[in-house]
């Protein structure tokens, strides 16, 4: 199955590429070696009247069907991260709601999810205090918890904003970290992700940081299952996953980088927490598959088409990275629509779309191409572009 559609390129031209079938996304077959958790994307109602840059409304039943999806290929969920919007216009009031519904299938399938903790409900002000940080964390910890969920302690804005220097975020993680139920990740979110993380963990040098974080790891370790790293770097990565405490895991968060961190060398491996699971979900799923069947080839066979577009998809600003995921979602039909919360659909440019189209095409990632190419005719359409020859 194919189709041949035109495509823009930067001189104001057409190009024409035959969009081809990839391969079906196959069902989990147990033999999973390495952890791997999606950073699953919320699904907006394009439908429902209200002020879509101040108000939230999400189409809860194909939000959850994607989960359901990502669950049935054997990819965990990370729910209600920054692939969510988290911050960027999904509140915290929703991102409990969100994390509550997941629960309920979580719970009743006995399918893997953890979820974000963080800050986002607190106004930072000048006389804001450690202890409003504390106190802000432990309510969102708490509540989701409530849940049965595993927590995910996103990194915080507003500890950022408060924090005086390394001993305060040692001082707020230990207090945090010591009224869990159960071991949490961690998640150190780089300030290419968002900006007002830049200095986390006490300095603007990722190196002097990542000692701090190593300290805090270590005095932590019993309350800890794991840590996310998201520096876009895989020297940092390898540098602190040789230096972990024993017994607490690396998940990459590196969408650049990735298959060589999971994959591994000689001194050890990275299992996944990743946003760009989501839109190449069935790739990753076959990947791991291979990966824990010992077929290295394989693995690599299913991954490395995959980098240069998640490249393409986090290119700077790395925080509008959530249109791209989404628009792979619409284009293989996993939400009828290309409309974002908080309008974000808007963030990247037509020929940056454009792009992304040939490079999924490049992965094999389109399950249906005459489908997926009928639904990117009516969003390059509504920019001033004919792409159905």
């Amino acid at each position: 199955m194919s189709v041949t559609i035109q495509l823009p390129v930067a001189d104001g031209s057409l190009e024409r590429i035959t969009l081809l079938a990839g391969p079906e996304p196959a069902a989990a077959d147990g033999q999973w070696n390495r952890i791997g958790y999606a950073a699953a994307h919320v699904v907006c109602d394009p439908l429902a009247d209200n002020d879509p840059w101040i108000d939230t409304a999400v189409d809860w039943d194909r939000t959850l069907a994607y989960r359901e999806y990502l669950w049935s290929i054997g990819l965990g969920v990370a729910e209600a991260m920054d692939t969510a919007q988290r911050g960027m216009g999904l509140s915290w009031e929703t991102s409990l709601e969100l994390v509550q519904r997941s629960m309920e299938l979580a719970n009743a399938g006995g399918h893997l999810i953890a979820s974000g903790a963080g800050t986002d409900h607190l106004e930072i002000t000048p006389d804001l205090t450690l202890d409003d940080v504390i106190a802000a964390y432990e309510m969102q910890c708490e509540a989701i918890e409530a849940t049965g969920s595993r927590v995910i302690l996103m990194a915080s804005r507003a500890l950022t904003a408060v924090a005086s220097g390394p001993e305060d975020y040692a001082k707020v993680y230990a207090r945090v970290l010591g009224g869990l139920k159960q071991p949490a990740i961690l998640h150190w979110l780089g300030e290419m992700f968002d900006p007002a993380l830049k200095g986390y963990w006490g300095s603007d040098d990722h190196m002097t940081a990542m000692g701090t974080c190593l300290e805090i790891l270590k005095d932590n370790a019993d309350n800890i299952d794991g840590i996310k790293i998201s520096l876009l770097s895989a020297d940092k990565e390898i540098h602190m996953r040789n230096r972990l405490p024993e017994g607490v895991k690396m998940y990459t968060g590196d969408d650049f980088n990735y298959p060589d961190l999971i994959q591994g060398d000689e001194d050890g491996f990275s299992h996944a927490l990743l946003g760009i699971f989501d839109p190449i979900a069935g790739a990753a799923a076959r990947a791991l598959s291979a990966l824990g069947a010992g077929d290295n080839a394989a693995y690599r066979q299913a991954f490395d088409p995959t980098v240069p577009l998640s490249r393409h998809i986090f290119k700077a600003p790395t925080r509008y990275y959530k249109t791209g995921v989404v628009f792979m979602a619409y284009l293989n039909g996993h939400q009828n629509h290309f409309t974002m919360v908080g309008g974000q659909e808007s963030t990247r440019s037509t020929l940056h779309l454009a792009e992304l189209m040939r490079l999924a095409n490049d992965a094999q990632l389109f399950t249906d191409p005459q489908e997926a190419a009928r639904r990117a005719s009516a969003v390059f359409s509504a920019r001033g572009v004919e792409i159905l020859a």
